[in-house]
């Protein structure tokens, strides 16, 4: 059995219908990732889980109880927010404190409590100082250490980094990921940034308009997007209809689907290249490259189709604006899409 169980979960506020019969299952010590564009349910579907929101219909299960309508302090679950939402006028201590104190539990068990979960997020040494005497990256610590202090079947992150430079973000990202491990947690944490969830995820669920469009591990979803919608989201993907790709490669492309082919995939010559029964070859142009650091992405036109490919930046590799060169996709690279 599921640890978590959504069944055909639906969320309306007013006329605009936010969730739509939304299905999916998370298993024990998982982290997982809600990824999607802003205003696709994301958000909402983890305030249900939290009881935040009541769901309009739908129901959800945890550890195989049904807590659809349990009143949010009984069900056991943390949440990181966005905003730190620390108590500006307790200290480090204080504020992790609280909801211990709340549990009525012994003092010396809350301080051991309070030092081993400093020690996990790496603020010893910080309990006495006031969340306006630290910096972004510390008060999110301190929020963390607040909500996993008190062991919740559930812990739920709802876009905890988005306002933290990317230096430190990704830093935070692989702690949070090491916390999740250490701590053997069930994470649910959402995101609109799809490289943040190819490296922390176990799982992804990725969300169009209030469905679960596709869900996989990050290298299922990368490699196998089977919409266009999941292409155009994921992998920086080439979407290109039968007709274009057909006519980019001079009639070789003989299929009916439309397709995704991942810009890393092209292969790129100044000289020709030999046939190959397993890769589509074809000539085409070099329209414009961009820098994006060790990747240099080319845009080519082959005739009238327009496509990227990625590249590795070598000076030896660099081709000049309106170059002719040749270019190869193996078939297998040819991801076909719906819709």
């Amino acid at each position: 059995m599921a640890y978590i169980e959504i069944k055909r979960l639906c969320k309306s506020f007013h006329k605009t219908q936010v969730l739509r019969d939304t299905e999916l299952t998370i298993e024990k010590g998982r982290f997982v990732t809600l990824l999607g564009p802003s205003g696709c349910g994301k958000s909402t579907l983890l305030r249900c889980i939290a009881g935040l929101e009541t769901p309009t219909s739908g129901s959800i299960l945890l550890d195989g109880e049904d807590i659809t309508r349990l009143e949010p302090q009984k069900r056991s679950i943390g949440m990181v927010f966005q905003q730190y939402s620390l108590f500006p006028n307790m200290t480090v201590w204080e504020n992790i404190a609280f909801g211990l104190k709340l549990k009525k539990l012994p003092k010396e068990q809350i301080a051991e409590e309070i030092a081993d979960i400093l020690r996990v997020v790496e603020m010893t040494g910080k309990e006495k100082q006031y969340p306006s005497q630290l910096s972004g990256g510390q008060q999110q610590r301190v929020a963390l250490a607040r909500s996993i202090v008190l062991k919740p079947k559930v812990l739920l992150l709802d876009e905890p980094l988005s306002a933290i430079d990317a230096k430190l973000r990704r830093s935070l990202q692989s702690r949070i990921r090491e916390i999740h491990k250490e701590l053997n947690l069930t994470s649910v944490f959402v995101t609109h940034d799809q490289d943040e969830a190819m490296v922390m995820s176990d799982v992804i669920h990725l969300l169009n308009d209030g469905r679960i469009e596709q869900s996989g591990t990050p290298t299922e979803l990368y490699t196998s997007p089977r919409t266009r919608f999941a292409a155009g989201f994921i992998g920086h993907y080439n979407l290109l209809s039968a007709a274009d790709f057909c006519a980019a490669t001079r009639g070789l492309y003989e299929g009916t689907s439309d397709i995704a082919v991942r810009p890393e995939t092209v292969a790129l010559s100044a000289e020709p290249l030999p046939d190959e029964p397993d890769a589509y070859l074809f000539r085409a142009a070099v329209a414009d490259s961009v820098s994006h650091g060790n990747v240099l992405r080319y845009t080519l036109l082959a005739n009238g189709c327009k496509l990227h490919a990625d590249v590795l930046y070598r000076d030896a590799a660099v081709f000049e604006n309106g170059a002719e060169i040749c270019a190869r996709v193996k078939k297998a690279d040819c991801r076909p899409i719906s819709g």
